[in-house]
């Protein structure tokens, strides 16, 4: 299994403490959070990992490399421009697979991966989207789930159907990168159009998600790392440049 991780954002929400680091850069417990990602792929028998970079990807490059290091190999497709979640896909098709899970590098996912690949070669589909039932507690809910298809994605409506929000674990035949255009092209126009063409399976995920996109969630993924993962082993506890307090 292969996993490409959307790692390119500008982290605006974060102001200054991203400011000269890239979220996945971001220090937890002495470790930048993309380690932690890492570490839970390769618990979950994913160690061929795609980095789509952008904003200050070279700090990312420089300190993990390879993979080798961590256990995993890592390829990297950088942007020298925005190209938005959907274009930096399309950017790195030539090192992806034919089938292939996407990750966002600022969210820490419970995801069965195998499970989740089972469900989506099983059935002739372009994509699959993990969901959770979230009845608007974390973020505004935004997906709508019939049976085993999304019904409907969207940031803007708010229907009696739309309980659920996107996961962000997702799985992709490469073929669902010929509809995407060249330049900025983001998720939320891409998963519109396969949910048309019922081409989106929903796979449901019952535990809810961490992330890190703002000082608020920052904290709290920090939190739950010091009282349920623990450091990662080697870890500096010391504070870095980028923790937060």
């Amino acid at each position: 299994m292969q996993v490409a991780i959307l790692a390119g954002g500008l982290a605006t929400r974060l102001g200054a403490v991203a400011r000269e680091h890239p979220k996945s850069m971001l220090q937890i417990l002495g470790r930048p959070f993309l380690e932690y990602q890492l570490e839970f792929l390769k618990q979950g028998g994913i160690r061929d990992i795609v980095l789509c970079t952008g904003h200050l990807g070279e700090q990312i490059e420089g300190y993990f490399g390879d993979g080798s290091r961590f256990g995993v190999s890592i390829r990297y497709s950088r942007e020298d421009r925005r190209l938005g979640t959907a274009g930096a896909l399309k950017n790195a098709g030539d090192l992806l697979d034919d089938t292939f899970f996407t990750l966002y590098g600022d969210s820490y996912l419970f995801v069965d991966f195998g499970d989740a690949m089972s469900l989506f070669e099983s059935r002739d589909r372009l994509a699959l989207m993990s969901v959770y039932k979230n009845h608007g507690r974390y973020k505004k809910s935004n997906t709508a789930v019939e049976g085993e298809l999304v019904t409907r994605y969207s940031n803007h409506e708010k229907t009696a159907d739309i309980v659920y929000i996107d996961y962000g674990a997702n799985i992709f035949r490469k073929q669902a990168l010929e509809m995407v255009p060249e330049g900025y092209y983001s998720m939320e126009e891409l998963f519109p159009r396969l949910i048309e063409r019922r081409e989106v399976l929903a796979y449901e995920v019952r535990k809810r998600f961490y992330e890190v996109g703002s000082p608020r969630l920052l904290r709290e993924f920090r939190k739950f790392a010091g009282e349920v993962l623990g450091p990662l082993p080697g870890s500096n506890l010391s504070m870095k440049q980028g923790e937060v307090k």
